[in-house]
């Protein structure tokens, strides 16, 4: 159904009074603000029956005023802005009254009364029959129409009803299905703050269950370390014990030697002498030739004495035993809270004690 827009004359203020209407307008009920208006925090104003409408939906669980327990307050969000708006025990009742609400409202309604400065009338005409107003609303098509399409024209077996009734039932639809949408609005971001709140904690856990795993291997090394010292110990004790040895027959042959190449040198000096008489008088000197040449040394070290491969550490099966190191499922906070404890109290005992049985093995 097609129409045009007829106007009735117009006074030079009519457009001035329309702009000041719009700003009269409820956003809940999209009618002009009904006493009392509202003014929330964000200095948006609200009828108080919608603000309690949406209040209602936002909080289900809040008590009215006239109930005997009274809950400690609600919230809701502004369907202008989406600020929140934070109440008081009372509900809406403790919303402050815009007072310049009303007094503009009351003046606006005297002078929409009067006929010189009556609201610009708009009416959709029909197209049609130009000169018959839109009047009544086809149901059967969804439209709006005239009597005159009803009586004679496309609309005549369809059934009709006043326009008013539909525009009323429409607007109160719309007027609902918006304060559904707003207290929609508001679980849905009550779960977004939970998801947030969600992230956040997920954050604090991760980031305690890292300085846990820290500790935890701090600890394991810890563990190989000291134990890295204790074989490093017995290895050094053995080094010094065969150093100390070998050192010795070192010692105990160059004196050998020393002796030995004095006597030598007397020797050949005696077989100098030229005179027989004196030589043969050397006899002594002969016999400590011959009890030198006959002196047994101590032992030599055995072959392989200065081998140190009984020392070698096998590290394979710690290594893979290592590698299956993993994450156990299950495991409390107060329960890791009670082991971080016992290790702090403890001390190094507490730390032999959780040494690997296979590091005892290393040697």
């Amino acid at each position: 159904m097609n129409f045009t827009v007829g106007f009735k004359p117009l006074l030079g203020d009519a457009h001035s009074m329309d702009n000041l209407e719009k700003q009269l307008i409820c956003p809940i009920c999209l009618e002009m603000f009904s006493k009392p208006v509202v003014i929330l925090p964000c200095q948006h104003n609200l009828c108080r029956k919608c603000a309690n409408d949406v209040f209602q939906a936002s909080n289900p669980l809040w008590q009215s005023r006239g109930s005997t327990a009274v809950s400690s307050g609600g919230r809701f969000r502004c369907p202008s802005c989406r600020h929140e708006v934070v109440l008081d025990r009372h509900g809406v009742y403790g919303l402050q009254r815009n007072l310049l609400v009303e007094n503009i409202i009351d003046i606006y309604k005297q002078e929409s009364s009067r006929p010189l400065h009556s609201k610009a009338e708009q009416h959709l005409m029909c197209e049609e029959h130009e000169e018959e107003k839109i009047n009544i609303y086809c149901l059967s098509c969804e439209v709006p129409t005239c009597s005159l399409c009803k009586v004679f024209g496309a609309h005549k077996d369809c059934e009709v009803a006043p326009l008013p009734t539909i525009y009323k039932r429409q607007k109160s639809e719309l007027s609902d299905g918006i304060a559904m949408l707003v207290a929609g609005n508001d679980r849905v971001q009550a779960v977004i703050t939970q998801m947030e709140e969600v992230c956040q904690t997920i954050e604090d856990n991760s980031r305690r269950q890292k300085q846990l795993l820290n500790q935890r291997f701090e600890t394991l090394c810890a563990v190989l370390e000291e134990r890295k010292g204790e074989l490093l110990q017995v290895l050094a004790r053995e080094q010094e014990e065969k150093l100390q040895r070998v050192r010795g027959l070192i010692r105990q042959y160059g004196d050998h030697l020393e002796a030995s190449s004095k006597l030598v040198e007397s020797a050949i000096q005696s077989m100098e002498e030229p005179q027989m008489a004196l030589y043969l008088q050397a006899k002594e000197l002969i016999n400590k030739v011959g009890t030198m040449s006959k002196v047994e040394l101590a032992g030599r070290p055995e072959p392989g004495y200065e081998s140190m491969e009984q020392f070698s550490v096998s590290v394979e099966h710690v290594a893979e035993m290592l590698r299956t190191i993993d994450f156990q499922p299950g495991t409390s906070r107060e329960e890791e809270d009670e082991e971080v404890v016992l290790d702090a109290e403890d001390g190094s005992a507490g730390q032999e004690e959780e040494r690997p049985d296979a590091l005892e093995g290393l040697h």
